[in-house]
């Protein structure tokens, strides 16, 4: 299996199409810049999609679900908004097909004209603002803690399976708040969500920090984002949220009753992931050998090869593990016993490294006559055989050491791809050299940051949170500067 896979050193780009297909988590459409997610690929997004909603609900947040369509009017009333989506937008112009009279299959109808286009979501500020105008009059009926999983349609030029497609599965939330403070306080706590589940299931370490007036959303006053690092030295940005102010407000004239009766605009955060994060777990971990999946999100995270000769020897194994399956899935854990006699052995223990399945046993015939069993673990590629008795708690140690070990090798790589650069002729060697993360001076224009991007294709990813007050001077112009930034090629 992993002979297929295009090495990392060789092509890193092409090794992370190869395992996006050889381990069948996705495939290309028929329709333009689409996917297919295969079972495999959705099974992981489930278990994250299971996780984040239940964070999502311990903050106090509720589903709900939005229309696909949105009236292009609404584009209108948000112009940074409209602005920034013009270009990606898909627009549904008709409503019916109907026959060609030259016999040539179906035609659009021209006399099935919408009277207004509706867009097809990239996002849905404008159509959830419009809703909560008549779900709000007074400070009785706020907050609003919504949140909704979904697709949206993003008319994407140049495309990449999970990292970049014209249509993607996402959830996004979007709140309303009597004041600045509370909308503040939730865009805050929304990126230290998505922070930890980064961080605690995807075993991804990642840098929260504020985006730069240039990057942000459209139509925000602040985004928040967290910056993760791939093996590559690129960055990924794995997910926002969004400081909207009173602006989606006043566009939709939302507007509700304070205590002592004064009428006022309501206060606004929007935030989101995406199936984005499937690509940043793979390019996170992965190896020239396969997927590397945390424990956490693993669709299976344990499997039982049995090697054997003939249905006896077969069924003797299966009744040895028998016991111990049960033990691992009382705890909570996947496992499968692999009985297939379509494939040998050995294929089944590369097909199953190539799928990242983070534990993987093998019980023979001289393992019976021992009562042993081989564990191999896919993050190091080790094994060791140990007794059959009182292996279940052995497996479920393992299953937590694989889950740290993952983060510390990503956290160890990230730390080595981080540079402390004061001179911009050093930035530009570096960038093409070494890649990662550079902590810089810069002096706050969206002129120099224009620049560095169209000379370096590098772009300021973040402001960090963490980031500490020390007087410098920006790389680039040598005008002063309080503070460094973030920058990276990035996804």
């Amino acid at each position: 299996m992993a002979k297929f896979l295009t090495s990392r050193a060789e092509n890193y780009s092409q090794w992370y199409n190869d395992l996006v297909v050889k381990a069948g988590l996705a495939e290309g459409s028929v329709v333009r810049g689409c996917m297919v997610i295969k079972p495999y690929g959705y099974a992981i997004w489930e278990k994250m999609q299971q996780q984040l909603d239940k964070m999502f609900k311990e903050t106090g947040h509720v589903n709900a679900y939005f229309p696909l369509l949105i009236p292009k009017s609404f584009f209108s009333k948000e112009a940074d908004h409209v602005k920034g989506f013009a270009k990606e937008c898909a627009v549904v112009t008709h409503y019916r097909l109907k026959n060609d009279p030259d016999g040539n299959g179906v035609i659009v109808d021209p006399a099935a004209k919408l009277e207004e286009e509706y867009i097809i979501r990239p996002t849905s500020e404008t159509i959830i603002w419009n809703t909560y105008k008549n779900w709000i009059q007074s400070y009785r009926d706020l907050p609003i803690l919504c949140n909704q999983w979904a697709n949206v349609m993003r008319w994407e030029m140049r495309t990449r399976m999970f990292l970049r497609t014209a249509e993607f599965l996402w959830q996004e939330g979007h709140t309303a708040h009597a004041t600045k403070e509370e909308a503040l306080e939730e865009a805050n706590k929304m990126i230290r969500v998505y922070a930890e589940f980064a961080e605690k299931w995807m075993a991804m370490p990642v840098i929260m920090g504020h985006k730069s007036e240039t990057e942000r959303f459209a139509g925000a006053l602040d985004t928040l984002t967290i910056e993760a690092m791939m093996q590559d030295g690129k960055a990924l940005q794995a997910g926002t949220s969004h400081f909207l102010g009173q602006n989606f407000a006043k566009a939709f004239d939302v507007m509700f009753a304070t205590k002592d009766g004064k009428q006022e605009y309501v206060w606004a955060t929007s935030w989101g992931v995406s199936t984005r994060l499937m690509g940043a777990l793979i390019m996170s971990h992965s190896d020239d050998n396969g997927l590397v999946l945390p424990p956490k999100l693993a669709p299976l995270q344990v499997v039982i090869v049995p090697i054997y000769k003939g249905l006896e020897g077969l069924e003797k194994i299966r009744q040895t593990v028998a016991p111990l399956m049960a033990k691992l899935q009382a705890k909570g854990i996947s496992v499968k016993f692999d009985d297939r006699d379509t494939q040998k052995p050995g294929w089944k223990f590369a097909d199953y490294e190539l799928k990242g399945v983070p534990v993987r046993l093998a019980m023979g015939e001289r393992d019976l006559e021992n009562g042993t069993i081989e564990i191999a673990r896919r993050d190091t590629l080790t094994k060791e055989t140990l007794p059959l008795e009182g292996i279940e708690q052995h497996i479920e140690n393992l299953l937590e050491e694989i889950q740290e070990n993952i983060y510390k090798l990503a956290l160890e790589r990230r730390s080595k791809l981080i540079t402390k650069v004061d001179s911009y002729d050093e930035f530009k060697q570096l960038i093409e050299t070494k890649g990662g993360f550079f902590l810089c001076h810069w002096d706050g224009t969206p002129e120099t940051e224009a620049r560095i991007k169209e000379e370096t294709k590098a772009t300021i990813r973040c402001i960090p949170f963490d980031s500490v007050e020390e007087e410098g001077k920006c790389m680039v112009t040598g005008k002063p500067s309080n503070r460094r930034v973030l920058i990276a090629r990035a996804y």
